[in-house]
């Protein structure tokens, strides 16, 4: 009987050896899947290609936007910039959203939310993280006062220098939220009441650019 063990024992081992090396032979096979339609999608999946889509061009299951749309929650953010930096986004971007109490007071609760640890409540560049990393500008000083709204609106989706990129935590219209709370912080202002007489004039000059530089 004891003979008997150790016989199955050491087939059983052999059989286990002989498995993994078969299994291990060829890294790009994964061997047998049960149920297969547990790890790869039924649908076209974008993401998730195993084999050639005979209905796309060049067999693939992601494809090119058409020229000139704009992905689903996306509006606002013109992906066809002529050059894709901010100072030309500062250019050819305008804030697609009206400057309303609302939209200024939703602004201020996002900016401080994402922006005030490092640029402060007040736009100045003292907030706890801007005090212990320097260097963090104020929005009221030198180039930064007079930055237009598509610049800070790029540097906000792609970050610039230390500054990581926010476009995976506010949307495009947050975004612009943010930016035109920032822009009243550039005035030295907190506050989110908002002058009918000069959004008037902004519209006026906002109309007029607008002729020439489309926002999508």
């Amino acid at each position: 009987m004891k003979n008997f063990m150790n016989i199955g024992l050491k087939a059983s081992a052999v059989l286990f050896s002989t498995a993994v090396l078969v299994a291990c032979s060829n890294e790009q096979d994964p061997g047998l899947e049960y149920a297969p339609d547990m790890y790869h999608s039924v649908p076209l999946d974008p993401y998730s290609q195993i084999k050639d889509n005979k209905f796309n061009p060049g067999g693939m299951n992601m494809r090119q936007p058409a020229p000139g749309t704009v992905a689903r929650g996306k509006q606002g953010y013109n992906l066809y910039l002529s050059t894709d930096t901010a100072e030309v986004a500062g250019v050819e971007l305008l804030n697609p959203l009206e400057r309303t109490e609302k939209n200024l007071a939703e602004g201020k609760i996002l900016y401080t939310r994402f922006c005030s640890p490092c640029h402060g409540e007040a736009g100045d560049g003292q907030g706890l993280v801007g005090q212990k990393f320097k260097g963090v500008p104020s929005y009221t000083a030198g180039r930064v006062a007079s930055l237009p709204g598509g610049h800070i609106y790029h540097v906000i989706t792609n970050g610039r220098g230390r500054m990581m990129p926010h476009g995976s935590q506010v949307d495009p219209n947050e975004r612009w939220k943010i930016v035109m709370y920032v822009q009243q912080l550039q005035k030295g202002e907190t506050g989110t009441t908002v002058d009918a007489a000069a959004t008037e004039t902004a519209d006026t000059t906002a109309t007029a650019t607008e002729t020439a530089t489309p926002k999508n």
